[in-house]
């Protein structure tokens, strides 16, 4: 049987709203550019040597229907002025014949700020355990310093305010893994 290794990540997000909560979640997948295919959550790990590519391209690479691994993080709220998010963090190592994480995080009241934060500080501490680290610090530039292990971390964040009494409101982020 091949091995169903991704070669490249995407990041998206989007937002939706609707009457029903599953209508609001459709509409926040077609936000974020991914209602067309077919979405299998998978758990937290960037393959080593995955490239991580913009949205459009990896748009560009997929059909109608096909099925598409993601780690997703999504939330929804029908009160009225409940802020809620919904984040993907990531930690890569530097040496990248290791796996990196992908983190989800969701949250109420929290800002779209602190949130993206959360997921990325989340998946740096992932990483840096599976490396026998336990702790780490921010570099100059942001960046996470795990000994001589620079990381790269960022995240894709979502965040809404349901502003529509009794109608759903759904924020989505998410990591999705081309195979190839």
């Amino acid at each position: 049987m091949a091995q169903m290794i991704p070669s490249k990540v995407f990041f998206v997000s989007g937002i939706g709203t609707h009457r029903s909560q599953l209508g609001s979640f459709e509409n926040a997948l077609r936000n974020a550019g991914i209602a067309k295919y077919n979405l299998v959550e998978v758990s937290s790990i960037f393959p080593p040597y995955a490239e991580l590519i913009d949205k459009e391209e990896g748009l560009r690479e997929l059909k109608p229907g096909q099925i598409l691994f993601v780690v997703l993080a999504r939330n929804s709220s029908n009160e009225l002025n409940r802020l809620i998010t919904a984040s993907v963090g990531l930690a890569i190592p530097r040496n990248r014949t290791m796996y990196g994480y992908l983190s989800e995080h969701h949250s109420f009241g929290e800002t779209p700020e602190a949130s993206g934060k959360f997921a990325e500080e989340l998946a740096a501490e992932m990483l840096a355990s599976t490396m026998g680290l336990e702790s780490y610090q921010i570099g100059e530039k942001g960046e996470y310093k795990l000994n001589d292990a620079i990381l790269l971390t960022t995240n894709v964040t979502s965040s809404a305010t349901v502003k529509v009494k009794d109608e759903w409101t759904t924020v989505v982020a998410a990591a999705v893994m081309i195979l190839g």
